[in-house]
């Protein structure tokens, strides 16, 4: 048994697909939090590099101190030597943490020409070659600021020594942690302000991404929004652009089929009529009379193919609203039924209706063009028909669900694998199975139709059957 997700652990995943989120808010927020944090940083290990090396150096007393403690303790050579080991831990308390010659203050006191104490690991070769001066050295591949002072009553030299690099300020940090501490306590309340600068100006952004959202696929028209932001307003410019090139590039598409359907209507009515001509021949034997059949037959579904491009490029056409006038979309179905009944008999194909009970007597008023309309039900009609077996009937259902009219035509045909419903709407698409002929625009035209008025279709098994395809159709009521 599968143990249940705690509400706990919900909400630690939602939060963390939150944080794993990538947002520009928190970029340009991280961005700034992290670009304050290394000026901080920077300003205050170039601060802290120069002072408390210069505050080192320029320690008089301390060269006094370590001079009179050598001058005083010449001749006790053992107490002269832990006197000035305790001086050296004094100056490691101030300045450093670490024992590390590399990383903290040194000295070396020479006695006339004789070297009397260092700090380990601190080469014998280090010296200044001017007294009183910091100069930076290098011995033994380390490098060190060095300065020495000579006592003014005896041959006693002193030298104190700091070594470069960022380890020993990364110890003054760690000494003197006070520095980090504005940064520390501000952070917190830096961010939030920060936040809501980002938040507010980003607002722009947020408009222009509402505006194209609520975009249905077919408006190509210009943005609303006009920004004066210097960075946003080439992008709206360029996305204005681009849907001016789609506009005029679908526009020669639907000008091209419209033109070139327009021009085939005339060769194929020619070519039926000298057909039809021909077969009123009394010469034709039986071979010539299903030749000409067989052309009728191809002229008809040229015509056919024909009428539908018109129809779809019809549909794709972009209608001003206030040419769409409100229709009793009932009373089309049914005047349309009445149409395709013959079509449907010399199929032997029976067509029912069925209107809800609570929707009896009220029209189902839909808002967009007639042609339009009819050239949907005409469509979903005539695949059901042509698709469903003889003797079975399609049904044709009416109805409201909301603020919806809503259209199903089911039949008992080979109906269209879950995974083809999508591609079935694109055109002279048609599923590998089917066995009848047709030019795979009847769907095509049946979605530029819903979404032209903005409603939507979908493509289901039909109930009660282990074949067939249900069809429902939904149109926003006027």
């Amino acid at each position: 048994m599968s143990a249940q997700t705690t509400p706990s652990a919900r909400l630690v995943a939602r939060c963390w697909a939150w944080c794993a989120q990538p947002t520009l808010v928190r970029r340009l927020l991280l961005g700034q939090a992290l670009t304050l944090s290394l000026l901080w940083v920077a300003v205050v290990v170039a601060v802290l590099s120069d002072t408390f090396s210069e505050e080192l150096f320029q320690t008089r007393p301390t060269y006094d101190a370590i001079i009179q403690v050598t001058d005083s303790l010449a001749d006790q050579p053992d107490k002269q030597w832990a006197s000035l080991r305790t001086i050296e831990a004094a100056l490691r308390d101030s300045y450093s943490d670490h024992d590390d010659p590399e990383m903290a203050p040194s000295i070396m006191v020479w006695k006339g020409d004789r070297l009397v104490y260092k700090t380990v690991q601190v080469p014998d070769s280090l010296a200044n070659t001017a007294p009183g001066l910091v100069e930076k050295l290098e011995s033994q591949g380390r490098h060190w600021y060095m300065r020495t002072q000579q006592s003014a009553h005896s041959d006693t030299r002193v030298a104190l020594l700091m070594p470069t690099g960022i380890w020993p300020v990364f110890l003054t940090f760690n000494s003197r942690g006070y520095f980090m501490l504005p940064l520390i306590v501000s952070a917190p309340f830096l961010l939030l302000p920060a936040w809501l600068s980002i938040r507010l100006a980003l607002r722009p952004w947020r408009r222009l991404g509402q505006e194209i959202a609520a975009r249905g696929p077919h408006d190509l028209s210009p943005l609303g929004f006009a920004p004066r932001h210097a960075e946003l307003r080439p992008l709206v410019d360029n996305i204005n652009a681009l849907m001016q090139r789609l506009r005029e590039s679908g526009e020669r598409e639907r000008r091209f089929i419209a033109d070139a359907a327009h021009e085939l209507r005339t060769p194929i009515a020619a070519m039926r009529v000298n057909v039809e001509a021909l077969q009123t021949q009394r010469s034709l034997n039986e071979r010539q009379s299903e030749l000409l059949s067989g052309v009728l037959r191809s002229s008809d579904r040229a015509t056919r193919l024909v009428g539908q491009l018109l129809r779809l490029m019809r549909s794709n056409a972009e209608t001003p609203v206030a040419i769409q006038q409100p229709l009793q979309f009932d009373a089309l179905v049914q005047e349309r039924l009445a149409e395709m009944a013959a079509l449907a008999q010399a199929r032997k194909v029976e067509l029912e209706l069925l209107v809800q009970t609570q929707q009896a007597g009220a029209a189902l008023l839909v808002r967009g063009e007639r042609e339009d309309l009819m050239s949907l039900v005409d469509n979903l009609i005539d695949n059901a028909t042509k698709y469903s077996p003889q003797g079975e009937a399609v049904q044709v259902e009416l109805g409201r669900n909301g603020d919806w009219a809503v259209l199903t035509v089911s039949d008992r045909g080979p109906g269209i694998a879950p995974a083809l419903r999508e591609r079935v709407f694109d055109r002279f698409y048609r599923s590998p199975d089917q066995t009848q002929t047709g030019s795979g625009l009847g769907l095509a035209i049946v979605k530029a139709v819903v979404e032209k008025n903005r409603g939507r279709v979908v493509l289901e098994d039909a109930p009660g059957s282990t074949s067939g395809l249900q069809v429902r159709v939904y149109l926003p009521l006027a």
